[in-house]
């Protein structure tokens, strides 16, 4: 048995030529080229899938290679997975040469045997280097080119992936940062057998998602409860990125930007424990990203306003100017071409690699002093009711209850309140459900209403090009909504401010 631990990245066929220039600046023990075909296996109900498994016999030259892969890991990018490998005499596969305990618990290899049969296949050609790191590790990169096919259907691939033959981990991001420095690549969450499945059951692909609560438990420590936030926002960005490459979903950028947000939030968290300094870089890169992103506001609340279904402009003589108006400014936000190029950047795969690696390294271990390593030691619980205690007396700081807040205050409160939001997000799985429901959905409604109080913004930019009656009614049109969201919106701060909080 093996592990295999793997970064894969989807490339454009123009691709390789820029990789077989950076090929001759690295030392190469070996390369090759081969032609490799390979049939997947399964049975009826996909019972390999849903213990995780997959099973495939790969061709090259005339011997056959009989592969088992279990359940695994996949971190940004990062795929660990154990693997079996056994040569066989052709393409039917036999169970029983892998080891007993290779299978799940209580898995029947004899009833899976008779049932399985081939699913789908892909060919590619795959040119194949063996390379030295600096620091003594050996990396096999491979570039793969061709399809997965099943049942008269086809789809492309195309795809480097970097293998850890020996040596360190940090030796595989080292070498895809210098691959990455002039873009062209995309970190992959889906391998060549997952796009496989997708095609057999002719999948048309995933939908966007909002997040969702973390999950800890009692049992995590301060620094384990640090990683599962932040390894749950880069599945969650992950997933959502797959989504707008294949769909261009605008939500997706959404739930990416959500991503971002709950990434920023759990370093602020932590803070008090892990230095700002060990995070600077990626907290900055983060922050840029999220400013590429910043747009998705607009489109939101101009979508909102321009919906054919919707009739928040139904009462205005001038709704045809103002929808020409709310287009002219939609044609100017960037596009799915800009979103794709930006997904496809070396900054935005530099971050991703940067973050997985500071991850799997704990590279924030360097900053800590003893205190510090005893406190991320520590029991989450205790440490999650003061972050909570904290982030309650930020959120009376911010929606007092005695004062009457303006338009303009809520607007401004808008970030605070998402950061407090996101910050249960890390602990709400610690504490009774329904009570804990019923504390934080008043503050979500908030939230909504100050949305909604947003979406009204691009009217306001567009009133200055009106003039006469016309303006006179867009601006008692604003006046009243405003009215209406701003009194729904202190009844729900009222009301959210005399809640017992859920934590002790």
């Amino acid at each position: 048995m093996e592990t295999e631990i793997e970064l894969k990245f989807i490339v454009s066929p123009e691709f390789s030529s820029q990789l077989l220039n950076k090929i001759t600046e690295a030392k190469i023990l070996q390369q090759s080229s081969r032609e490799l075909g390979n049939i997947y296996f399964d049975t009826p109900d996909q019972l390999l899938r849903q213990h995780d498994i997959g099973l495939r016999i790969r061709r090259f030259d005339d011997v056959y290679v009989q592969t088992l892969k279990t359940a695994g890991r996949v971190v940004a990018g990062l795929h660990q997975r154990p693997e079996y490998n056994v040569e066989i005499d052709g393409d039917t596969p036999t169970l029983a040469l892998h080891p007993a305990d290779a299978w799940p618990e209580g898995f029947d290899v004899d009833v899976a045997q008779q049932q399985i049969k081939p699913l789908f296949s892909t060919d590619f050609t795959r040119q194949q280097w063996l390379v030295a790191m600096p620091d003594g590790s050996q990396i096999e990169l491979a570039y793969d080119h061709g399809e997965v096919h099943t049942n008269g259907k086809s789809s492309p691939i195309c795809e480097v992936e970097l293998e850890l033959k020996s040596g360190q981990t940090d030796a595989l991001f080292t070498l895809a940062r210098e691959l990455c420095a002039d873009g062209g690549m995309r970190l992959g969450n889906l391998s060549k057998a997952a796009r496989g499945y997708r095609l057999a059951a002719d999948y048309q692909g995933d939908t966007p998602k909002p997040l969702t609560l973390v999950a800890t438990t009692e049992q995590d420590t301060v620094e384990s409860t640090f990683i599962k936030t932040l390894e749950h926002a880069l599945e969650h960005w992950l997933y959502h990125e797959q989504i707008y490459t294949e769909s261009q979903d605008q939500q997706a950028l959404v739930q990416i930007s959500q991503s971002l947000s709950l990434l920023r939030q759990t370093f602020a968290t932590f803070g008090g424990i892990i230095p700002r300094r060990a995070s600077a870089l990626l907290r900055q890169e983060l922050q840029w990203l999220e400013g590429e992103l910043a747009w998705l506001e607009d489109a939101n609340s101009i979508q909102a306003l321009t919906d054919d279904k919707s009739y928040v402009l139904r009462k205005l003589n001038v709704r045809k100017s103002l929808q020409q108006q709310l287009d002219a400014r939609y044609e100017q936000l960037p596009d799915s071409e800009d979103m794709l190029r930006l997904m496809n950047s070396a900054r935005y795969c530099g971050l991703l690699l940067d973050l997985s690696r500071w991850i799997l390294s704990r590279g924030w271990q360097p900053f800590l002093d003893d205190k510090s390593r005893a406190k991320l030691a520590g029991a989450i619980k205790p440490f999650a009711d003061n972050m909570l205690s904290r982030s309650w007396r930020e959120l009376l700081d911010a929606f007092p209850a005695e004062r009457q807040l303006t338009r303009s205050d809520y607007l401004d409160q808008k970030p605070r309140l998402q950061r407090n939001l996101m910050c249960g997000l890390s602990f709400a799985e610690l504490y009774d459900p329904e009570w804990r429901q019923a504390f934080r959905m008043p503050w979500f409604d908030l939230l909504q209403g100050i949305e909604d109080l947003y979406a009204l913004e691009p009217i306001r930019q567009l009133l200055p090009l009106f003039e006469g009656d016309d303006f006179v009614q867009i601006e008692r049109w604003l006046q009243r909504q405003n009215e209406s969201l701003i009194h729904a919106m202190d009844q729900t701060r009222k009301m959210s401010i005399e809640l017992a909080p859920y934590w002790p």
